[in-house]
């Protein structure tokens, strides 16, 4: 009889012991029963006969997981203080019957003619493990990457193209597939059963050269492995909120060493992690000889007379606009006028945001939903209002000054799927839409080459959220959306801010920001400086708060890590479950996982480089 060690697939708990009375090759995917159920493990090591009774593996099934793979479920185990079936549970295992060798027949492709700036920049990227490259919206980094692929494939192997999920666009899939045509294969969560299937296959027997994707892509079973580029690679999408809390854009740079390949991190607004830390090329300028003339409106977010007079003369003159709202719904939260009342989520410490369409209050983290009140529960008044503007409410109101005008949302509450994202696009570049109005979806990735005139609002929201990040986010939108604007000829930037001083100063030379943000992050905040963030959740709140105090006790023994803070989260009740945090500093990560791994309890869970405060 032999006797593995197995990790559970996608289980928080560590590995089992199991028998079977065949030999096992570590790797291999297996079904086993626990406690009367069956799921999915994965074979880690073999081991001598325990001291205790075991259980049969039922079945080995036709899929494993590779050696990298295995290593880098390991580091993902180690790093981000999870467990390896966690781990493991993120990736695609291979299958035993694939194809094991890409066809090694050569395509010829339509040539793409790069300036000599683009060039030079190619030629940077070729000369270093992993790069930054540095290029303004427009400037050509997408032609880059294309040519970075040919010399790639040409060498019979393949490349990983991350990009944000919120940034997969129709646009980027048509000129990727026009150039490779069927070595190309997207793989996103928005596909249906069928189609991930479809490009699952051909990813598996080596038809898919170029597998494009969000941060899941990194985790595909991909052989002979030649690139990665991390596309936008400043973007928040790349950390995953849940267990395991890895940044893909992070993991990158581990699979690069990994599997001996390049990373290429490209944007127009690099973080300063990645500036600092990598060597960068620096590309300028863009194809689009057209200007942008930025106007700033002093005033709280809404729709002011300015802009709506922007509007207008964008609108009679038959062009295009974009509208910019950090928040989506109508409103943040409801509040009575007479007595204050707000109305909070009953399982969240937070307000509901009005959606009037559906007229509902809704809580943004636990979906839970409610009609909208027509008078105030405390005190019966009927003067219900909000504050903080919204896409839906904006939509509304411009639908109502401009009855001619098409105005369309374009956010996650409407843009469920990659249909409908493709054909608002579609109406949008047809001219069949004259304004969209939408959130961070706007900023990512789209081409609108109509667009005169982008109108800003909610910056200094951005700018004054209690995260080390802040400006830098908040400059770093700025210039996204506004790159969307002035393709083809004048536009105008409406941003609406009591911080103009700061944007103007920065707006022609982000790196002189980053420069500038280098001296304040200094000795306290990442890059220089690693963080941790452990998470205690439960409904008995009591309990989240004696599972954090008993942490914080042991946490104290430890040199080299600082307290920076700990208590009540900002949003202190999700899901009906009370959330306490501890907020820790140190020069080194390994100090952090080293205290972090032999005090965390079970309620603890570990967000190691956080990018989340709130």
């Amino acid at each position: 009889m032999n006797y593995y060690k197995i990790s559970l697939l996608n289980s928080p708990i560590g590995s089992y012991t199991y028998h079977f009375d065949k030999n096992i090759d570590i790797g291999c995917k297996v079904s086993v029963k626990l406690q009367n159920r069956e799921t999915f493990g994965v074979i880690i090591e073999s081991c001598e006969k325990p001291d205790f009774e075991t259980s049969e593996v039922l079945e080995v099934l036709d899929e494993y997981y590779s050696s990298n793979q295995l290593e880098l479920a390991k580091f993902i185990s180690s790093y981000y203080i999870c467990s390896l079936g966690d781990a493991l549970g993120i990736m695609v295992a291979f299958e035993d019957d694939e194809i094991k060798n890409i066809s090694s027949d050569t395509k010829s492709y339509e040539n793409i003619e790069l300036s000599q700036k683009q060039e030079a920049a190619l030629e940077f990227l070729k000369k270093h493990t992993v790069s930054l490259l540095f290029g303004d919206t427009g400037s050509g980094k997408t032609e880059i990457y294309m040519k970075y692929f040919e010399d790639i494939l040409s060498q019979n192997k393949r490349c990983i193209f991350l990009m944000p999920e919120i940034s997969l666009t129709p646009q980027m899939d048509e000129r990727l597939k026009k150039h490779f045509g069927d070595e190309v294969v997207m793989y996103h969560s928005k596909l249906t059963p069928k189609n991930k299937k479809i490009a699952l296959e051909k990813i598996r027997n080596g038809e898919a050269k170029i597998i494009a994707g969000p941060r899941s892509a990194l985790f595909l079973p991909i052989k002979d492995l030649g690139l990665i580029v991390v596309d936008e690679e400043h973007d928040d999408s790349y950390k995953s909120s849940s267990r395991p809390r890895y940044n893909a854009r992070d993991i990158s740079i581990y699979m690069g060493q990994l599997y001996n390949v390049p990373v290429v991190l490209g944007s127009a607004t690099p973080s300063l992690t990645s500036y600092v830390k990598f060597p960068h090329v620096r590309l300028k300028g863009g194809h689009f000889s057209s200007e942008r003339e930025f106007i700033y409106e002093r005033s709280a977010e809404s729709l002011s007379p300015m802009i709506l007079n922007e509007l207008k003369s964008i609108l009679d003159a038959k062009k295009q606009a974009i509208v910019f709202i950090p928040t989506r719904a109508n409103f943040k939260y409801l509040v009575c006028n007479d007595c204050g009342h707000s109305y909070e989520c009953a399982f969240c410490s937070i307000g509901l945001s009005v959606h009037n369409k559906s007229n509902a209050l809704k809580c943004h983290y636990c979906n839970y939903t409610q009609a909208i009140p027509q008078k105030c529960s405390e005190c019966g008044s009927t003067t219900l209002v909000s504050s903080r503007l919204g896409t839906a409410e904006a939509v509304k109101s411009l639908n109502e000054e401009f009855t001619d005008a098409n105005i369309e949302q374009f956010d996650r509450d409407v843009i469920t799927s990659n249909t409908k994202l493709k054909k608002a696009l579609k109406r949008f570049r047809d001219k069949e839409s004259d304004i969209l109005v939408g959130t961070q979806m706007l900023s990512k990735g789209h081409d609108y080459h109509g667009v005169t005139l982008a109108v800003v609002l909610g910056m200094d929201n951005l700018l004054n959220m209690p995260d080390y990040r802040s400006r830098e986010k908040a400059l770093s939108s700025l210039l996204q959306i506004a790159g969307r604007s002035g393709r083809k000829e004048v536009a105008k930037v409406l941003v609406q801010s009591f911080n103009e001083e700061f944007f103007k100063n920065y707006l022609d030379s982000y790196e002189s920001f980053l420069d500038e943000e280098k001296i304040y992050r200094e000795g306290l905040y990442p890059p220089y400086k690693k963080l941790s963030r452990l998470l205690f959740s439960h409904k008995n709140g009591a309990k989240a708060r004696e599972s954090m105090e008993e942490v914080l006790d042991s946490l104290r023994d430890y040199n080299g890590i600082e307290i920076v803070g700990f208590g009540k989260c900002a949003i202190e009740k999700i899901a009906n479950k009370y959330r306490f945090e501890i907020l820790l500093r140190s020069d080194k990560s390994t100090d952090l996982i080293k205290a972090i791994s032999r005090c965390k309890n079970d309620l603890c869970e570990v967000d190691m480089d956080p990018i989340e405060f709130g």
